[in-house]
């Protein structure tokens, strides 16, 4: 399959950013190839992530397009020179420098304060967001709620995916299945639980996201006990949108968000063979569009003064009932050592109040929110070493805490 062109997008400039100095892990001699590498692996060789994570993914899987729209959001330059952190005052273009950071931007309101690239990206580039892509799938649920096309999130899946009918997940309520406590028996180690998905759903020689969802159905115990974070829940609901609104995800997230939103660029979502998203991990978009997602979750749903997705719709997502007590901010996990420790509706959290959302996917994807400033900040990255973990939280509390 022919990768896809990128497109040119409006708005501001990149600043410019000195080259890095990681040295070659990560291709810059071989001017950051793409594709699959020996052995054959998705994620593991570093001399790839560069390249696959920043456009070269969609020559190596089947996409749907989600085009733009006529109407673009504005997101308006204003490069500020007072974003600092930590005891030596380090500044964005520092934490660019330190950390494989492809990506950062900072914004409020639509307000572009600082955006850099590393590693020759681009703002043209579109970015994987990985497991950034349950988030997305969870403003379409919530906008196919909004619509009535789903009565109650405490209904059984099957009630709407008839596919599902007669499998684990299927029997599992959507609340169940947004807050990974389906009580499937799995491990814990994300890698580990995934391996037998990944290759019947995506990697496989006929791969099958439904057909791979029907094959797992080993109850370790009842639904909504314990939270396991997970690619199967989201994509199953990937597999109910898809039945309740008749449509694939792409052509459903391109009217009923991607054009809404305002976004500048066209995504990408891979799919399996049958032409179904692998929802849970595969959507692209450029980074001030990833940024408009941030900003519409900051808004409460709403953009160019409609609302895309309902406001109750985000409270949902930023709030614990007595049905998600075991996704609340410590109980899903610790808040230690750079983890983020509470989850609901496929958003993470940083705080018990909900004020402080998260996207968050593998090797460093991230878009923190503050609902109360609607500050956003975005970065795609090619590592999940630990140590940057802390400095982004110094660098999102600083920006947070800049007056306007």
């Amino acid at each position: 399959m022919k990768r896809r062109s990128l497109l040119i997008s409006a708005g501001a400039a990149a600043m410019p950013i000195a080259a890095r100095a990681f040295g070659d892990d990560w291709g810059a001699e071989a001017g950051y190839p793409t594709g699959w590498g020996e052995p054959r692996r998705i994620f593991s060789h570093t001399q790839t992530r560069v390249g696959n994570y920043s456009g070269g993914f969609e020559s190596m899987f089947p996409v749907h397009t989600i085009s733009a729209g006529t109407k673009v959001s504005p997101l308006t330059p204003r490069p500020r020179d007072d974003i600092s952190y930590g005891f030596t005052q380090r500044t964005p273009q520092d934490y660019l420098k330190a950390w494989p950071i492809t990506g950062l931007l900072i914004a409020r309101k639509g307000e572009v304060w600082f955006e850099g690239y590393g590693f020759r990206r681009s703002a043209q580039m579109r970015m994987s967001g990985w497991s950034m892509s349950k988030s997305v799938t969870s403003l379409l649920l919530g906008i196919c709620v909004d619509r009535g096309l789903i009565k109650s999130i405490d209904d059984r899946s099957d009630t709407y995916a008839k596919s599902l009918a007669g499998t684990l997940h299927g029997e599992t309520t959507i609340r169940n299945l947004m807050n990974m406590s389906t009580g499937l028996a799995l491990t814990g180690d994300q890698l580990q639980d995934n391996a037998q998905f990944y290759e019947r759903a995506l990697l496989g020689s006929d791969p099958d996201v439904v057909a791979a969802l029907r094959d797992l159905n080993t109850r370790r115990e009842p639904q909504g006990i314990h939270f396991i974070y997970n690619d199967m829940a989201a994509s199953a609901i990937g597999v109910v949108i898809r039945e309740v609104t008749r449509k694939s995800l792409s052509e459903f997230a391109q009217d009923a968000l991607w054009g809404p939103l305002g976004a500048e660029g066209n995504a990408t979502w891979w799919t399996d063979s049958k032409a179904a998203e692998f929802n849970c991990i595969g959507f692209a978009a450029t980074l001030r569009d990833w940024a408009r997602l941030g900003q519409l979750v900051a808004q409460r749903g709403r953009m160019n003064g409609a609302q895309v997705v309902s406001e109750a719709w985000i409270q949902e997502c930023c709030s614990w009932g007595d049905k998600d007590s075991q996704v609340r901010v410590n109980y899903a996990r610790p808040s230690t050592n750079g983890q983020i420790g509470g989850y609901k509706g496929m958003f993470w959290h940083l705080k018990s109040d909900g004020s402080r959302p998260i996207f968050s996917g593998f090797h460093g994807q991230r878009i923190y929110v503050d609902m109360p400033t609607e500050t956003v900040v975005v970065q795609t990255c090619v590592d999940h070493n630990v140590q940057w973990r802390f400095d982004s939280f110094a660098l999102f509390d600083a920006a947070v805490a800049l007056k306007s």
